[in-house]
């Protein structure tokens, strides 16, 4: 059982027991009769028929609130590829509707998009999700999005009534949430989480003070989970990062554009595991090395929007801040793991450190080059009042690649 306790800056939902699942799919089929539903599955054309994503759609075919799914397909390239995706998903009951983001007629979209100076990034997660959320607005049927990854291999229907549930209560009045859950098997994993992007908060803090910023990202439980839920009139306000810095990026703007008392976080499931990237220690472009990289670039930027100042000597002072909190952390986690009875590689979990210093010192470097990076994705309140039409032309894009 989950303790009970409230961070502060917002609101934590916990898992309190066993989940009453058939009540809160009761409440969920009643509360969707105002706030409609629906679901955003960013998909690579890799994932199909993986273990991971046969349970998935096994769990979502007997979910009986959703009125929409929204499949983003990426790495399609070939027609077959296309067809190959349409077919597995024909299965759920809810009618998915695919978005083939190699395709030629979004390939033209995108182009259109690059010609009016609203560049969607390259192809990847980000803008997977990015154009999902913008069919789920083009198709006018639902009030609320839920998204979360299709790669994980412990799902189930309760993971998705907990995440939707405090957004589409009437009552609640939250316009955000995000999932937490442990990262366990029989160790500790989410190595970034615990490793990089909690010691590194820490250690910010410890520098400059209890910043708002600082705070409310350091209250997320988990806050690199690829599961969030959100109002559609939010959606509309947000920028997203394309690269592998989409969590931190949606939590920087939900903190721009939301009160902290309309964001919450909820415990999703008692397990979860997914596909574990390879730590990639000698490679900076890959596996955990280059997520640390993007993760804590995009961070420094959002620091920077905030009116963080930084400069060279705070990243000299910050890499040592970080190296004794990330020390502090392994002694913790070593404890945690010994009572719990879990494997612990102590240096495995060395080796990670090191690497992600070395992965903050690549980010400062890069910040400091280009302090503006890669822009966010523009808001599609931007895009409408660019180009009026495009919605519309996604839509019958859309129609047409699933015709």
């Amino acid at each position: 059982m989950a303790d009970f306790f409230q961070t502060g800056a917002i609101a934590t939902l916990h898992r309190l027991g066993r989940t009453d699942l058939p009540r809160l799919e009761r409440e969920l089929g009643e509360f969707v009769r105002e706030t409609p539903i629906a679901l955003v599955l960013p998909c690579h054309i890799r994932e199909l028929g993986t273990k991971a994503l046969r349970g998935i759609v096994r769990e979502l075919r007997a979910v009986p609130y959703l009125q929409q799914i929204i499949v983003g397909i990426d790495g399609a390239t070939r027609a077959r590829d296309w067809r190959r995706a349409r077919h597995f998903f024909r299965q759920l009951p809810q009618s998915p509707v695919l978005l083939w983001n190699d395709g030629p007629r979004m390939a033209a979209l995108f182009r259109r998009l690059e010609e009016a100076e609203l560049s969607p990034g390259q192809g990847g997660k980000g803008r997977n999700v990015w154009i999902c959320l913008g069919y789920a607005l083009a198709s006018e049927r639902v009030r609320m999005v839920a998204l979360h990854d299709c790669d994980i291999v412990t799902y189930n229907r309760e993971l998705l009534a907990r995440l939707c549930y405090p957004v589409a209560h009437p009552a609640l009045g939250f316009d955000f949430c995000k999932g937490y859950y442990a990262r366990v098997t029989d160790r500790l994993n989410g190595r970034v989480m615990r490793l990089l992007l909690t010691p590194l908060l820490r250690a910010l803090r410890s520098m400059l003070g209890q910043h708002p910023y600082l705070v409310y990202l350091d209250t997320f439980r988990y806050p690199l989970a690829g599961e969030m839920a959100m109002d559609l009139d939010l959606v509309r306000r947000l920028r997203i990062p394309h690269d592998w810095a989409l969590e931190i990026g949606m939590l920087a703007e939900v903190f721009r554009n939301c009160a902290p008392r309309a964001i919450c976080q909820s415990e999703l499931c008692e397990i979860y595991d997914h596909k574990h990237q390879e730590l990639s220690v000698r490679d900076p472009d890959k596996g955990l090395n280059k997520m640390a990289v993007d993760i804590a670039r995009s961070f420094f930027q959002r620091m920077a929007a905030e009116g963080i100042k930084l400069d060279a000597g705070l990243f000299d002072t910050l890499l040592s801040a970080y190296s004794r909190q990330a020390e502090d952390s392994l002694r913790f986690y070593a404890a945690d793991a010994a009572l719990n009875g879990l494997v612990y590689p102590r240096h495995e979990e060395e080796t990670a450190v090191s690497m992600f210093v070395r992965s903050l010192r690549t980010a400062a470097k890069l910040f400091q080059e280009d302090p503006l990076g890669a822009p966010l994705i523009s808001n599609w309140n931007r895009v409408e009042s660019a180009l009026p039409d495009f919605l519309d032309e996604l839509r019958e894009a859309v129609r047409l690649d699933n015709a």
